[in-house]
């Protein structure tokens, strides 16, 4: 992958290390920087980050490389993270990593890991993914109006 990013992610082998020793593996979240509201999302995720806990890739941009088993085309229709393990998930299980490596969104995860609960995320996240478009440019518009357009995803 681009860039030292997925250089502190996943298991430690020879070629995926800690970029500092001892620092502790990041889970990688893969994101659709074209989308105004992944954006946005990604931006909220970035800013409670206190701890480095998460590296972002934007997907849309040309050029990155993509962990085995994930194509850019699956990468742009659902969310995927790479957790610090090196397990890929992807839809409400990557929300649940993002959530349980941020100490604001922990309380987020634990509620998820309660019966049923992960089930019911996955389910409205399924149902969510065919309005994603509209709701994308429904919020650039709103963002448009309001003069508050991000245009670039910070990296």
């Amino acid at each position: 992958m681009k860039g030292s990013c997925l250089m502190g992610t996943g298991p430690p082998t020879k070629s995926r290390r800690p970029l500092v020793p001892n620092e502790p593996m990041k889970s990688t979240v893969f994101f659709d920087g074209a989308c105004p509201l992944c954006r946005a999302e990604i931006g909220h995720y970035r800013a409670t980050d206190a701890d480095g806990a998460l590296c972002f890739i934007d997907v849309s941009a040309d050029g990155e490389n993509l962990p085995d088993g994930l194509s850019r085309p699956q990468a742009m229709q659902r969310f995927h993270v790479l957790a610090a393990d090196g397990t890929l998930l992807s839809g409400a299980a990557a929300f649940v990593e993002v959530w349980r490596r941020l100490p604001r969104w922990r309380r987020a995860a634990q509620f998820a890991s309660l019966p049923g609960v992960m089930m019911l995320l996955e389910y409205s996240y399924r149902a969510f993914l065919p309005l994603r478009p509209f709701f994308s440019r429904l919020f650039g518009r709103l963002q448009r109006l309001r003069g508050t357009v991000d245009p670039e995803p910070r990296l």
